[in-house]
């Protein structure tokens, strides 16, 4: 439920597009719907060009800035469902560490992984399944679900975070809605590519679902993808993920040391180097997560803006997209850098 690409250069031009690629915009119209803080001339700029951006996508995007230390604002698509596809870890993370702090758990507790927690999209946990007996601590497998979008870490967080019903009721305590988290990795995947038989649990064994997958043919994965794309399940609006990103900062969602851990932790993820981070200078930093499954490409998180000119939660969600990753990609950086030269020359609000 995720891709990695190594850092791309850094060149102050979009990427080009192939013809085929220009050719399909001729036929992409997303739907416009766009919202920017009162009283600030310039965000009106900053929509109108991050909506002219989005149109590069071959689908449909949604976004959400958020100046944090002046709480101003530009949406596209505000209110819009979007797969979250990897980027619903944060939100299973905030649950695991609301349950640290409540005393609940520890990070240093250790569970027993089992042939039946590895499952597809898992890197260095497959690796760790070559011998038997394998221990972690929950801190090690919640930085393995954030770092690298380890899946198996994945599901065994969120079942140690109480499941799907406890990650979504903190975010109703936290004042989130239209963000969902419903199903474990290994659901997830199975109902895009139209597996059949996997419990609601998610414990099934990698060869279980590798023996499912090959009795699929090509018509009922395509079926199973276009369902997958109307599944309201496990997506989020852009206002919602923003929001959330926003009550990180501001220690609401969790305490202050696990607030410090998450941020941490998220400026330390691996995958995604050509979205959020693609265009921005280098070393800047960005705490982060991605996303990526069938037609949707995800970057979520907080850049961290030079010369004291503040933090910038930046959601940019892409679904439905006709293009292959690296051309949404490409929009996802080119939409990031805007956000990013505005609020770095704008800080205060001047126009």
């Amino acid at each position: 439920m995720h891709a990695s690409f190594p850092a791309r250069p850094r060149p102050w031009m979009p990427r080009l597009l192939t013809q085929a690629m220009y050719a399909a915009l001729l036929t992409v119209s997303p739907v416009i719907a766009q919202t920017v803080s009162a009283g600030d001339p310039g965000l009106q700029r900053l929509g109108r060009e991050i909506a002219r951006l989005a149109e590069h996508s071959g689908g449909t995007v949604g976004v959400a800035a958020i100046h944090l230390e002046t709480n101003r604002q530009v949406h596209l698509n505000e209110n819009e469902r979007f797969p979250m596809a990897s980027s619903y870890k944060v939100p299973i993370a905030v649950q695991l560490l609301t349950r640290v702090d409540r005393g609940e758990i520890s990070l240093r507790d250790m569970i027993e992984l089992g042939p039946e927690d590895l499952h597809p999209g898992s890197g260095t946990l497959s690796r760790l399944f070559d011998d038997p007996g394998v221990v972690l601590s929950v801190r090690n497998i919640f930085e393995l679900m954030l770092l690298i979008s380890d899946n198996s870490a994945t599901d065994i967080t969120l079942r140690t975070a109480g499941g799907p019903e406890a990650v979504n009721a903190r975010m109703r305590e936290i004042g989130i809605d239209s963000l969902s988290v419903n199903r474990p990795t290994s659901v997830l995947i199975a109902d895009f590519v139209g597996v059949q038989g996997t419990p609601e649990n998610g414990l099934v064994t990698l060869e279980q679902f590798r023996e499912l997958s090959r009795q699929l043919d090509e018509e009922t994965r395509e079926r199973a993808a276009e369902a997958f794309s109307r599944d309201r399940r496990d997506t989020s609006t852009p206002k919602a993920m923003g929001r959330l990103l926003e009550t990180i900062w501001n220690q609401q969602a969790v305490g202050a040391e696990s607030t410090a851990l998450l941020l941490d932790v998220l400026r330390r993820v691996e995958t995604g180097q050509g979205r959020i981070k693609g265009l921005l200078p280098r070393n800047t930093v960005v705490a982060h997560k991605t996303g990526t499954i069938g037609g949707t490409t995800n970057d979520v998180g907080i850049i961290y803006l030079p010369d004291d000119a503040g933090h910038v939660v930046t959601v940019v969600f892409v679904k439905d997209s006709e293009f292959e990753v690296p051309a949404r990609e490409a929009v996802i950086a080119q939409i990031s850098r805007a956000i990013y030269d505005y609020f770095l020359f704008n800080p205060g609000g001047e126009n």
